[in-house]
């Protein structure tokens, strides 16, 4: 029986260590103990979950509508993604998530983050709730004085996660780097 069982055992390691890994272009991050989740609302005030999305790819960003240039060129980035992947896109979920919940309102995350592909779904919180899911997706992020006190601007981490069709976590997006890597490795992840 026991060598029965030491048998079974290296047949599920040989199983194991032969199984595919996908060969990706962006920072492989499958399996870390981060990035698990959130709660929060979307721009028409639905609460959502990363179980709202299962069965899409997410790409997920941290970001403020009054970002001058990180922001912006990520989203169009992203836009131009969707369009390479043409119906593939159908697929895929981008979600922006605000780090300045006291200027970015529901109706301007409405305006912003559809603006850059109708599907594009801007999330928000309380200030607390940013902070628990900044905190759990180790963003960074800081307030940088302004002229005037509602003239501030925000420093945060630059990149986006990629969660797989069943909600894991397996990527993570350099800013800037232009769609074709992008579009390279969410098509691997819908195959």
């Amino acid at each position: 029986m026991k060598k029965l069982f030491a048998a079974l055992c290296m047949l599920f390691a040989l199983v194991a260590c032969s199984e595919k890994r996908l060969a990706f272009t962006n920072t492989d991050i499958t399996g870390i103990d981060y990035a698990k989740g959130f709660s929060l609302k979307d721009h028409t005030g639905k609460p959502v979950t990363l179980e709202s999305y299962k069965g899409k790819v997410v790409v997920m960003f941290f970001g403020f509508t009054q970002c001058p240039d990180v922001c912006p060129t990520t989203m169009s980035e992203m836009a131009a993604v969707m369009k390479e992947l043409g119906p593939q896109s159908d697929q895929v979920q981008v979600l922006f998530v605000t780090l300045d919940p006291e200027r970015d309102t529901p109706e301007l995350l409405a305006q912003y983050a559809p603006a850059f592909d109708k599907r594009f779904v801007g999330l928000y919180g309380t200030p607390a709730d940013i902070a628990t899911t900044a905190k759990e997706f180790k963003v960074f992020y800081q307030k940088v004085p302004g002229k005037t006190p509602d003239t501030y601007t925000i420093d945060h981490t630059a990149g986006s996660y990629v969660f797989d069709k069943e909600g894991r976590v397996r990527l993570f997006l350099r800013h800037n780097q232009g769609p074709a890597p992008i579009v390279h490795d969410l098509k691997l992840l819908l195959s």
